[in-house]
Order: structure tokens, then C-alpha cells, then sequence
């Protein structure tokens, strides 16, 4: 009998494949790997998983242990209570420094509300985008944020202004 000699499992180089059948072939390939992996990872751990691929024609694709939009919500949520304890400290010595912090706050907010809308837009075709909850109760955080370094930055010149 003879022993079959074949190329077996080899490692690819990681790069662009350049192929179109063989692209398509390995994205939907590794894609299946991908979500086998996170729901395993979800059944061991009991986490919440959740995968989202856009391939390179804008086509997404997304895996998820519970729904993607809680899932993406909940990420949202955790990401902006992280914010907030960070902004909770108005001691900062440039007030300057804490209000500029707060602006680029803001505008990631813009951003991710604006790819809020492109998912659910791409997810939901016809359907009209919701509003979201949360991102009035994160402005308003942001606000009493701005109304807390309004009231230090009064202190700390009124403060200054009795030194002289």
C-alpha cells in the first residue's frame, strides 16, 4: 500500500488574497470559524458576543449571542459610565484642559450616534430610525459636567481675585 502524501494543513502568509473566488471562499470560511469561536466563547463564559463583519463590497454581516442592538447598546452604555467617572474629578488644574476633554466627548457622541443610524439604517432598510434613549441622558451628563467647571472656574477667580 502506499502512503498518501499530500500537502496537509500548511500556514498561509497573512496578506490581501487577491483572487476573487478564493476571497469569497476564505471570508465565508473564516467567518464560520469566527462565529463557531463566539458562541463557544458565549456558552463557556455566558458573555454576551457579539461579531460584526463589513466586507470589502459594504455587505455586513454580524453574529451575536443575544441581540446585536443590545449587545452594541450595552457596549455604549459601559463606554459612557467610564466617561463619566473619568469626568466626575472637576480638580483638574486647567479647567481649560477639562472642558476641551468634554468637546471631544461630544463629538464622539455625534459619531457614534451617526453610525448608530448607518447600522440600523443598514440592518432595518425600511424602517424609520428610532430615537435614542441614552444619548439625551449622556448630553445631559455632559452638561451638568460643563455647569460643574462653569461654577469652579467662578470659584477660582473669585478666589484669585480675594488673593489680590
Amino acid at each position: 500500500m502506499d502512503k498518501k502524501t499530500g500537502k496537509g494543513r500548511q500556514k498561509i502568509e497573512m496578506k490581501l488574497i487577491e483572487d476573487n473566488k478564493a476571497h469569497i471562499v476564505t471570508l465565508s470560511k473564516r467567518k464560520k470559524g469566527l462565529y463557531k469561536k463566539a458562541k463557544e466563547y458565549s456558552t463557556l463564559t455566558g458573555a454576551d458576543v457579539g461579531v460584526v463583519l463589513i466586507t470589502p463590497s459594504g455587505k455586513p454581516h454580524f453574529y451575536s449571542s443575544t441581540s446585536i442592538e443590545k449587545i452594541t447598546d450595552k457596549f455604549l452604555e459601559l463606554k459612557q459610565d467610564d466617561r463619566q467617572r473619568d469626568h466626575d474629578d472637576v480638580g483638574k488644574s486647567n479647567v481649560f484642559e477639562t472642558f476641551e476633554d468634554l468637546r471631544k466627548e461630544v463629538q464622539a457622541l455625534n459619531e457614534k450616534e451617526k453610525e448608530r443610524i448607518l447600522r440600523y439604517k443598514i440592518m432595518h432598510p425600511h424602517s424609520e430610525v428610532p430615537s435614542d434613549k441614552h444619548r439625551l441622558e449622556q448630553l445631559e451628563a455632559i452638561k451638568s459636567q460643563l455647569d460643574k467647571i462653569k461654577n469652579e472656574k467662578k470659584r477660582l477667580c473669585s478666589s484669585q481675585a480675594n488673593q489680590v
